[in-house]
């Protein structure tokens, strides 16, 4: 990129000068714009060409290549885009008519300043570069860093961008990452936690779900998303007024959500069909000690009637309180 003073037409150099530089800076300008552009074509190019071959290599296109391919080429499609502006910057300086070796110079001394007063940048830099080499995450995974998750948009040698469900952004220092989990770092899992009535036959409602899952398999739609059949790992607990069942199934990355919300769609038409009940929450209504059981069908009773049942069972309590004082005094 540097241009030489001899190329350029002498009368133009005697006679317009200041037109000359400009020219000149115009041009070391232009060439970098235009050598950034031409880079991001060829990184693009080039990130194609390597997954194509890795494919190749390992017997098929694997998405685990495409995201590492593209997180690579971002980071270093920006840092040579950096370093391009940088030399044309110094390159348009000395055009200009200014010294710059000084400037080179004090860029040195200013360097291992900013290393000591920016620590926590260097801290972050050093992280984020540990960060890719290592494949701990990729563009388009789906993470949970420091508690919070959701989908990597972008992956800096400074920073880690997430986007959450409800489209937040969150913005994270490489150094400041103490907990990450990657969601989708070659397959995923979707766990089922399964409530049946107690009065329920474990092992029949075990076999529904791995014949809903198998039909699952079968369809065109979602033959290619799901790994493996359905694990059922067993009774996994006694709650209060269910046993759960836990299960998962193996699926592509970030297709296990769409996969359990079928699965579950269907899990509650087929148990529907099938009679096998799927317990909830209900109340009890207790009115202290003096009160009976009682039975009552709202439908069989008119608004009168709930009245004057309410209300006996209302006295009733009254007295028993009553005769409770009177024992006390």
């Amino acid at each position: 990129m540097w241009i030489h003073s001899n190329l350029w037409p002498s009368w133009l150099s005697l006679n317009f000068p200041e037109f000359a530089h400009g020219i000149r800076i115009a041009i070391i300008l232009a060439g970098a714009y235009l050598l950034n552009r031409a880079l991001r074509a060829l990184f693009a190019k080039s990130q194609q060409r390597i997954a194509q071959r890795m494919a190749e290599l390992r017997g098929g296109m694997d998405p685990e290549l495409k995201k590492r391919a593209t997180t690579l080429g971002a980071i270093a499609r920006k840092t040579i885009g950096v370093i391009i502006w940088i030399i044309a910057l110094i390159m348009a300086l000395r055009e200009a008519g200014f010294d710059v070796t000084p400037i080179l110079a004090g860029a040195g001394v200013a360097g291992v300043a900013v290393g000591f007063g920016a620590q926590h940048l260097v801290r972050d830099v050093i992280a984020g570069a540990f960060l890719l080499l290592e494949n701990q995450i990729r563009v388009n995974d789906v993470a949970v860093i420091n508690g919070t998750g959701g989908l990597v948009e972008q992956i800096n040698l400074r920073t880690t961008v997430l986007r959450g469900m409800d489209g937040t952004v969150y913005i994270f220092p490489n150094g400041s990452i103490q907990t990450l989990g990657n969601m989708t770092h070659g397959f995923s899992y979707y766990v089922f936690d399964l409530g049946v009535a107690y009065k329920e036959d474990t092992d029949r409602v075990s076999e529904v779900l791995k014949g809903i899952a198998d039909e699952l398999m079968k369809e065109e739609k979602f033959t290619k998303l799901i790994l493996a059949p359905l694990e059922i790992l067993g009774v996994d607990k006694f709650a209060d007024s269910a046993v759960i069942i836990k299960a998962r199934i193996k699926t592509v990355p970030i297709q296990q959500w769409m996969v359990g919300r079928e699965m579950n769609r269907r899990i509650k038409k087929k148990f529907d069909e099938l009679g096998i009940e799927i317990p909830f929450p209900h109340m009890s209504l207790y009115f202290g000690e003096a009160s009976k059981p009682f039975r009552m069908s709202l439908d069989q009773l008119d608004r009168g009637e709930l009245k004057a049942l309410i209300r006996e069972v209302i006295e009733e309590q009254q007295a028993a309180q009553a005769g409770k004082r009177l024992g006390e005094a």
